[in-house]
């Protein structure tokens, strides 16, 4: 006889394989890109659209995701996504031109949106209370696993086999996700059936979608002058319209009550500046480092490998230090620490000791870690019950939405640069990539003065919650 937890235990299993899924495609695109864009006929340092399309389409589809599966069930949801993360990485291995891959990127990043969400969603109502910390510890592996993962496994696959490859290796394991969640994916839909807010969701998702364009529109689409100008117009006037909306509704996507509490506001601005500079570093370094130093996909691959080691090491030590020195003094430090370290990179030359290298990524990725574990308990710290659900998802949706802009805003800038610094030489190339890396680490190290609002006593840590991003 089965025994309750059995049924249990296959859900904690579904949830990370669907975590892990969506994880390492976040992470294992970075390393193949001037492969693709080799066999697309593109340059390498035009391929950022195939990251924004992703990044940007979860962040407009999870602030729908509860209400999807509220009313069709997080069995059919959870299955649904599955099938669309797999038809689209399909579509991806068949795209023949970059036009079509970006749209199969969006079909991919359609699916990924629900994966996690859902099944969060789906262990929050089926996990007693007392063991859903425990649950969620448990899921969350899998995320740290993706990005440890990824870029080594893109850079084999593109040295050893093809960049198709990348993709197709989702299709046997979303197969059996697929039959796995019709066995043990409960069927879980909420009592009380609520409007969804589409007027207000439509205008949120035009703002998102508007000013990403408009940032990525200089070097991707082509735009000058007066197209980005109008872009980010309409993009912030369809935010201020979604603001006042939400102002007069009673069941908005997310209560204007919710930017009322100083360390979620704060904490949400801190994410989303900081990791304007910062969430741009997995696709740039594994651009300059076979662009500009000719490394091999693989050797790429392998040298992203100290961030996620570091960053995995880094979260034993998060809790006692903002225990010791309190959320401001660390965030504050600690944001002009990864802009600084950020911006080391511009010192990167082809002579440079590997040693140097793997140092300068090792101190990296575990000052980004301790921001991401910091910024994320800050920012729902202090939320209550009522509040946690919409206040996470909001986080969730500022975390994509940071990474997709921060992308689109490192390819712009390093298109800047490329124009003034020409791209006829490895050497002109090199310099362009050097002063991205300076730019882009002073933006984080300004969102610093963001975190310097905090107040000085909060101190009390409670456990990190899971990056959906896969990078933290």
């Amino acid at each position: 006889m089965t025994s309750p937890e059995s049924p249990r235990k296959s859900l904690l299993w579904l949830v990370a394989v669907g975590f892990f899924m969506q994880t390492l495609d976040a992470t294992i695109i970075n390393t193949a890109l001037p492969a693709m864009a080799a066999s697309l006929g593109e340059s390498p340092l035009r391929m950022q659209s195939v990251v924004v399309a992703y990044a940007l389409t979860m962040a407009m589809l999870i602030p729908a995701s509860g209400w999807i599966a509220d009313r069709f069930g997080t069995r059919r949801v959870f299955f649904s996504a599955i099938v669309l993360f797999v038809i689209g990485s399909v579509l991806c291995a068949l795209s023949r031109g970059i036009g079509q891959l970006v749209a199969a990127r969006v079909v991919q990043g359609m699916g990924g949106a629900l994966l996690l969400p859902v099944g969060r969603l789906a262990l929050l109502r089926s996990v007693p209370r007392a063991e859903f910390l425990a649950a969620m510890s448990f899921v969350a592996i899998p995320g740290l696993i993706g990005p440890l993962m990824g870029p080594t496994l893109g850079g084999w696959l593109v040295q050893y086999a093809s960049w198709h490859w990348i993709f197709l290796i989702n299709v046997p394991v979303g197969l059996a996700g697929c039959i796995a969640t019709l066995y043990f994916m409960p069927d879980l839909r909420a009592a009380l059936q609520r409007r969804f807010d589409g007027v207000g969701y439509a205008m949120l998702a035009f703002g998102m979608v508007a000013v990403s364009l408009a940032i990525d529109g200089v070097s991707g689409l082509g735009l000058h002058g007066v197209g980005v100008v109008v872009l980010m117009i309409f993009g912030f006037a369809s935010i201020t319209a979604y603001w006042l909306h939400a102002q007069r509704r009673s069941d908005p996507l997310f209560e204007p009550a919710l930017f009322g509490i100083p360390t979620l506001s704060i904490g949400l601005l801190g994410n989303l500046f900081s990791r304007l500079g910062s969430g741009c570093m997995p696709f740039l370094v594994p651009l300059l480092l076979q662009v500009s130093m000719n490394y091999s996909p693989l050797k790429a691959g392998l040298m992203m490998l100290p961030i996620a080691l570091a960053g995995m090491a880094m979260k034993r030590f998060a809790t006692p230090l903002i225990l010791r020195y309190g959320y401001r003094r660390v965030l504050v430090v600690n944001t002009a620490l990864v802009g600084l370290t950020m911006a080391s990179f511009g010192l990167a030359t082809p002579d440079q000791p590997a040693a140097l290298q793997i140092v300068q990524l090792l101190v990296f990725g575990a000052v980004n870690s301790l921001q991401f574990t910091a910024m994320n308990t800050i920012t729902l710290k202090d939320l209550d019950g009522s509040m946690a659900s919409s206040g996470n998802t909001l986080l969730s949706m500022v975390q994509m939405l940071a990474m997709s802009m921060g992308v689109a805003a490192a390819s712009a800038v390093l298109g800047g640069y490329t124009e003034v610094f020409g791209s006829t030489t490895p050497l002109a190339t090199l310099h362009a990539f050097e002063a991205t890396f300076a730019s882009m680490g002073l933006v984080t190290l300004a969102s610093a003065l963001i975190f310097w609002h905090l107040p000085p006593e909060a101190r009390a840590v409670q456990p990190a919650q899971p990056e959906v991003s896969g990078q933290g």
